[in-house]
């Protein structure tokens, strides 16, 4: 069976897969990683600014999303694994990825919590968490890991 397709069908086809693709990529919808089953839906808005949270006392790594269901997500293992070491720093910082205003979510170690964790899918949040544990290792205070996070990512 032949399936015979005019020139101006193709083009009207490919014209209208183009414009939803767009339409999901502008709005958030259509992510390689949103895509993936499970993943808290969630769309950046970067330079969203405000104040950065205070570290509550004795936070730690224990709600983290587990490394086993990291694993899953291997663009992700680098930042868990490194946020796990510096809890506390990543409850001093407010995420810049425009998600502060989200229920639920107090600071960037929030972004790492559960197991729809939202820094599994975005690269702004593992961002942050890698400079944050890189400025860390230098020995910088929370006060100039903030100030870089937000030079960099805008807040």
């Amino acid at each position: 069976m032949s399936f015979l397709v005019t020139r101006r069908t193709m083009i009207d086809i490919v014209a209208r897969a183009c414009a939803a693709v767009s339409l999901g990529v502008v709005t958030g919808g259509l992510s390689p990683r949103s895509a993936q089953a499970g993943l808290r839906r969630h769309i950046c808005r970067p330079g969203v600014t405000g104040p950065h949270p205070d570290p509550r006392p004795g936070i730690d790594a224990s709600r983290m999303t587990a490394a086993d269901t990291v694993r899953r997500h291997p663009h992700a293992v680098a930042a868990f694994d490194e946020g796990r070491t510096i809890p506390d720093i990543l409850d001093g910082i407010r995420c810049q990825c425009g998600c502060a205003g989200e229920s639920g979510l107090r600071s960037l170690l929030s972004c790492y919590e559960g197991e729809d964790a939202m820094a599994l899918q975005c690269d702004i949040c593992q961002g942050e968490a890698r400079l944050a544990y890189r400025l860390h290792a230098e020995r910088q205070t929370l006060n100039r890991i903030r100030a870089a996070i937000d030079a960099q990512y805008g807040g």
